[in-house]
């Protein structure tokens, strides 16, 4: 519950509805950018508010006959800059909280690189390892249906997150398109190529987290054949970033997943590694590399640490022990604001998320811009669209930090919290 106030403006949302977790980080960012920029509160309420959240039950007649509900989430954070944008993530910890961080996260990653989007995110809280094919197409089939009146290629465009793929975006692009009564390619992104998915999608955020690694590198003065990494997940994000990170000379050392994780001084075969993961379903037990204690990834000793799992993994408990001296986000929100102060003190570059893992909310605008032309771009003129996109933030960021005597976090979501503003005074205020 909200302390009481005096004063006939309700008080910026803060710690005050969040205690702990993604949300509280989300909104004490935003606060310390807030307070950077000279923002009056009621922009600040604004911007802590989600616009638009939706909270659905999602009945699920299963394979045995038997019926199932799920609580479903979808947050629409910010529509200044255009039409809300965000991934959904099936996965059993989802909870309005984490969603509305997300979303939040997702309005400040669209800014920074300046593409024409506001945030969104949603989810659904159910375990996909739990369920078979036709049950989770009959989950994704109900929640699209559940969630249609807010979602559109022009209101709010969904994507793959943790626990979705391309064949759930394609059953919501049918059951949307179904609906409306034609068919809809750019009510998502990160459909299937041939459903009018673009060339370069599915490896786009893993190649932005590579290619931003190799420039923090490159400001630290690391030859990438001398330089030794350590990634946290081997999903969507992790095991292509460690895949790019390898092909560029890199020596990735470790990996681990949800079950296990592995070690190997020399390098891991990040090749042959993914062909095990995909046999067994797992990197445990990968031929050639020693088991590791998963928890224990995030402190090995190696130059470059990629948290590309979840959110809330390096914390006050273990800053002190990361031996990494630059971290990459590759997840959303791994790093916890008392973390960052440690990290930040110890001279730890810590590459934020919304710079980092940029790459796949870039070309899912671009998978967008040619649903809308119904045409489709070359993979290779995908691959140096995101370049430019990428090269062009992380300088932004690191000019804005050097100049305002910032961390790369703080930078990223000034710059970001001031395109948003910006947009918001040119609209104006709607009486």
């Amino acid at each position: 519950m909200t302390a009481p106030h005096d004063g006939s403006t309700p008080p910026v949302p803060t710690q005050l509805d969040a205690h702990h977790g993604p949300l509280a980080d989300a909104r004490a960012q935003l606060a310390a950018a807030v307070d950077h920029l000279g923002v009056d509160d009621g922009t600040h309420r604004m911007l802590a508010i989600p616009r638009r959240e939706m909270a659905v039950a999602v009945p699920l007649r299963r394979d045995d006959g038997s019926t199932a509900v799920y609580e479903g989430f979808r947050v629409q954070h910010n529509f200044s800059r255009g039409p809300a944008k965000g991934g959904l993530r099936f996965f059993p910890a989802v909870d309005l909280d984490e969603v509305r961080a997300l979303a939040m996260w997702m309005t400040w990653k669209c800014a920074l690189v300046d593409v024409p989007y506001g945030g969104a995110k949603g989810g659904v809280a159910i375990d996909t390892r739990d369920h078979s094919g036709s049950e989770l197409e009959r989950v994704t089939r109900r929640y699209t249906s559940e969630i249609l009146p807010i979602i559109g290629p022009e209101v709010d465009i969904p994507a793959p997150d943790i626990g979705t793929d391309e064949q759930t975006m394609a059953w919501i692009m049918d059951t949307y398109s179904a609906s409306v009564g034609h068919t809809v390619p750019g009510v998502v992104t990160g459909k299937p190529i041939s459903l009018g998915g673009s060339l370069g999608r599915a490896l786009a955020t893993s190649r932005g987290v590579a290619h931003i690694a190799l420039m923090a590198m490159a400001s630290r003065g690391m030859d990438p054949s001398d330089t030794t990494a350590a990634v946290q997940g081997f999903g969507k994000v992790g095991r292509g970033a460690a895949r790019f990170l390898a092909d560029a000379g890199v020596r990735v050392q470790a990996v681990s997943d949800i079950d296990g994780a592995v070690w190997a001084g020399d390098g891991l075969d990040i090749t042959r590694l993914g062909a095990h993961a995909d046999e067994t379903g797992s990197v445990a037990g990968f031929p050639g590399a020693e088991p590791i204690d998963p928890a224990s990834l995030v402190t090995l000793d190696v130059d470059v640490l990629v948290p590309a799992a979840v959110e809330g993994v390096i914390t006050e408990d273990n800053a002190d022990h990361v031996r990494a001296s630059i971290i990459v986000e590759g997840a959303n929100g791994p790093t916890t604001n008392e973390a960052d102060a440690i990290l930040g003190e110890r001279d730890v570059l810590v590459v934020p998320d919304i710079l980092a893992n940029a790459g796949g909310v870039v070309v899912s605008y671009f998978e967008w811009v040619q649903a809308n032309q119904a045409y489709q771009w070359s993979e290779r003129e995908v691959k140096d669209r995101l370049e430019e996109r990428m090269t062009r933030a992380w300088h932004d960021v690191v000019e804005y930090a050097g100049a305002h005597r910032l961390t790369y976090r703080e930078a990223a979501t000034a710059l970001s919290v001031r395109r948003v503003i910006e947009a918001h005074e040119l609209r104006g205020l709607y009486p």
